[in-house]
């Protein structure tokens, strides 16, 4: 049998797509050519904007029609669907099974399917792990078995795509910050920290792959508070040892090794061992900064190809000392031993906005003043780090000194790269309904004035990396030319430069020799 995905949104819908494709490939189903000629579609939502809600509910009215032609109704239309009408020609009328998952789903868990017929099934947050029963009924023919969502937020085993050499990986769920824009905790619902041995476990497996590059994800992963799952403990080494009389799901690991620098807390930065110290009690869970080194710790004890480590995405409000000098050792580290595995230095942390003003009235838990010095302490423990932000202009209340703040915010830090956008009210939020709602004329006209900004600065700023020679991770075949390969930096920087199609996947030097748009041209170093 055969699947298609049509995923919409942020990474985090990405990896869960992928570990629902994983499920698939388990039970022998194959990916279709297109959504045409597949036994099931699985739709992933966003939520975020209403402009996304407002795409998906087009798509499942393409999907209304597809369902009459596959099953060969008297009043289906053909056009635009014509692979459909001739697979159906030559095997007869094939059902098709429409599965619409995502924040989407949650939010509209109740009336989706009675709005849209064309839906079988409504998979709602709680309930992804329900996915091998849907399967099982497709396999079956069953007309489609209810779906009863669980209390309790379960994490996929492993969020591969098949044959990547770069992932993403789940390690918290939800978020507890109520931005006043952001739809995300009512349809995410509140913060859940993976265990780190299901962590651990899914980069073993990941490892045995060849997988070269991790993103970590979450909502918020600075906020992280994991620990080993129940009946698990930690060895010296990083390694689990299995059952403990004493280990459970508020027993956490600490960070040491035989050499290393310690860190704000005591911690050495480092490796992983076990046991409750003055430093980690057994009611004490990881915090972020030592989930990065215990992943670090376990990818060298384990001689794993994973070699950069990315995490998104990252609130300011929590951006704590030990996550930058776990960053910075981790750095340090890298340029004394190349092959030992790296946090990526370049960092995505979200401002938002450069008022104080406006970022109280977001919810954000931070003024422009402590986001600069976080900035700065960044810059100063971190080098070569380059830094992106997202930024919202247009936000309820937003006057034009509150403009000019966000516009010389901008000037100051001077982002690589930034996600800007206006504000746009989201119904169910907070921001929905305040005063001093920005006109459309207004808001596009601040961001333009930000976008005209920020592209300038871009351009200074990628060109003062010109003539550095960096490693590069080779990804794909350019499209413009099939002799040249492009890759990305370690700063998540684009690199196109002439290579064999055999070093894709692999790690290389490459001397940066100018600036096209926003992707370097570079010579390959053998």
């Amino acid at each position: 049998m055969t699947y298609f995905f049509e995923t919409y949104g942020c990474e985090m819908n990405i990896a869960e797509s992928a570990s629902i494709e994983q499920i698939l490939i388990s039970r022998g189903w194959k990916k279709a050519l297109s959504a045409q000629l597949c036994d099931m579609v699985i739709i992933n939502t966003c939520s975020v904007r209403a402009t996304a809600e407002t795409r998906i509910f087009g798509r499942l009215g393409f999907y209304a029609g597809l369902k009459k032609v596959r099953n060969a109704a008297p009043d289906a239309k053909t056009r635009s669907m014509e692979e459909a009408a001739a697979y159906v020609e030559k095997n007869g009328p094939v059902p098709l099974t429409v599965v619409v998952m995502g924040c989407m789903a949650e939010r509209l868990l109740k009336s989706l399917q009675k709005d849209f017929p064309v839906v079988d099934y409504v998979v709602g947050t709680y309930a992804k792990n329900k996915f091998g029963d849907i399967i099982s009924a497709v396999e079956e023919g069953k007309s489609p078995v209810p779906i009863e969502e669980d209390p309790v937020y379960t994490f996929a085993p492993v969020s591969y795509e098949e044959g990547a050499f770069s992932t993403f990986v789940p390690i918290m769920h939800g978020c507890n910050n109520f931005c006043t824009y952001c739809i995300v905790p009512y349809v995410r619902g509140r913060e859940v920290s993976r265990p780190v041995d299901e962590i651990l476990a899914e980069l073993d497996v990941l490892s045995s792959r060849g997988v070269k590059e991790i993103t970590l994800l979450g909502q918020n992963v600075n906020s992280y508070r994991g620990a080993f799952s129940k009946g698990v403990a930690s060895s010296a080494d990083g390694a689990d040892v299995g059952t403990s009389d004493t280990a459970n799901a508020d027993q956490a690991p600490v960070s040491a090794t035989a050499s290393g620098t310690a860190n704000a807390n005591g911690t050495p930065v480092g490796a992983t061992v076990t046991g409750n110290t003055s430093a980690n009690s057994a009611s004490t869970p990881i915090t972020f900064p030592q989930l990065l080194q215990t992943i670090c710790a376990h990818i060298e004890k384990t001689a794993s190809p994973i070699r950069w480590i990315r995490f998104e995405s990252s609130n300011p409000k929590d951006f704590s000392d030990e996550l930058i000098e776990t960053i910075a050792q981790s750095a340090k580290r890298a340029e004394e031993n190349p092959g030992s595995p790296t946090i990526c230095r370049g960092l995505h942390i979200a401002v938002q906005h450069g008022s104080s003003r406006i970022l109280k009235l977001m919810n954000r838990h931070y003024t422009r003043e402590a986001y600069l010095e976080l900035v700065k302490k960044i810059r100063e423990k971190i080098p070569g780090i380059q830094l992106s932000t997202d930024i919202m202009l247009g936000f309820p209340g937003e006057s034009e000194e509150d403009f000019e703040e966000a516009y010389s915010l901008m000037k100051e830090v001077r982002y690589e790269s930034a996600f800007m956008y206006y504000f746009n009210p989201r119904e169910g939020t907070p921001a929905a309904k305040m005063d001093g709602q920005i006109d459309l004329e207004t808001k596009k006209e601040r961001l333009q004035k930000i976008i005209d900004l920020q592209l300038k600065i871009t351009t200074d700023v990628m060109q003062e990396r010109v003539g550095k020679t960096i490693t590069v991770l080779a990804d794909i075949i350019s499209r413009d030319d099939k002799t040249e390969l492009l890759g990305k930096t370690e700063q998540n920087e684009r690199v196109a430069f002439k290579g064999k199609p055999s070093l894709i996947g692999h790690f290389v030097k490459v001397h940066l020799d100018s600036l096209n748009g926003n992707t370097f041209r570079g010579t390959l170093i053998e």
